[in-house]
């Protein structure tokens, strides 16, 4: 579940909170987040809609102050050295937030520019990121009339052209189609690696959190319920085990409450081609078998599997 991590005990933070909080209002957008990051590491930060992702990256990137705790980006305090610590860091936001007026080559001369990077390595360092991003092709077409991955692979390109240390993205994968999104987490699955760059992966998409995170920080409604490796969160809150039932068909309901009432199971649910038990232990797992043989319920296979990140981030909510 999840890469191997990088780093070691002797690594250093490379972005840390303690008791970071922002309200709007009356409403508190994030309550007391303490999370960290080491060098190399990607981090999730997981969570439905208004949970205080968006609201994290911008305090970490210093566009927004925080109302009470802090946090530290490599070494700079994001509220009081916000410039400084932006020549540091890449965003990629939900919104590539391009100019269709101007070619992927203008837009990223124009980021360039407002980077104050040398003009003359810049023009080196773009024709760079337009190949590493296969957009060569279209490095002199207008903007407005790409897909949602070519913007998202042009602005990851922008994102990267300053070669930033930290690397934050919002949603990177929003509104992609399955080969785009393929595409977008096949470049940054190779971001951590390069350099020691440590990314925050701001998603609601647990498939692209499980592949590419070595950490997740599970948010709702801007508190931290959970934060830690998939299979340490996994050891931890996961009770009992899965088995995956072939049954040639779905799990009737009056043969799925009597599985429900054996000891030692936890849950059952339904599936298209049987169902999923959850039980205490693999011991239980012949008495269930045994109790739809008796009633006549053909059983092809039970395959025990390990906790999934989706069943881990459910229960944690479901906990909520």
């Amino acid at each position: 579940m999840g890469p191997t991590p990088p780093g070691g005990p002797t690594s250093l933070s490379a972005l840390e909170t303690h008791s970071l909080t922002r309200r709007f209002g009356d409403e508190v957008a994030l309550a007391g987040l303490s999370i960290e990051a080491e060098p190399g590491e990607v981090v999730a930060l997981l969570g439905p809609n208004g949970a205080g992702k968006t609201t994290t990256v911008r305090l970490l990137n210093g566009v927004l102050a925080p109302d009470a705790g802090e946090a530290r980006v490599l070494g700079l305090d994001p509220a009081t050295q916000g410039n400084e610590l932006r020549r540091l860091t890449g965003v990629l936001t939900e919104n590539a937030g391009l100019d269709d007026r101007l070619t992927s080559r203008e837009n990223l001369l124009a980021a360039a520019r407002i980077r104050g990077l040398d003009p003359d390595g810049a023009r080196q360092r773009i024709d760079e990121q337009l190949e590493r991003f296969a957009m060569s092709d279209r490095a002199d077409s207008l903007v407005q009339g790409f897909s949602t991955g070519q913007r998202k692979r042009l602005a990851l390109a922008r994102a990267l052209l300053h070669d930033p240390q930290v690397l934050f993205l919002d949603e990177p994968t929003s509104g992609l189609d399955p080969t785009a999104t393929r595409d977008v987490l096949d470049l940054i699955a190779g971001l951590a690696g390069e350099h020691g760059r440590t990314v925050l992966l701001c998603t609601h998409f647990l498939a692209e959190a499980g592949r590419l995170a070595h950490r997740m920080a599970v948010l709702d409604r801007g508190q931290l319920v959970a934060f830690g490796r998939p299979s340490e969160l996994a050891a931890t809150l996961w009770r009992g085990m899965v088995a995956e039932l072939d049954l040639g068909g779905p799990l009737r309901a009056d043969h799925a409450t009597s599985v429900r009432a054996l000891r030692g199971v936890l849950d059952v649910e339904p599936t298209p081609f049987g169902a999923e038990v959850r039980v205490e232990s693999r011991d239980v797992l012949p008495m269930v078998v045994a109790t739809l043989v008796g009633a006549e319920v053909p059983v092809f296979g039970a395959t025990p599997r390990e906790a999934t990140l989706e069943d881990v981030y459910f229960e944690i909510l479901d906990r909520r």
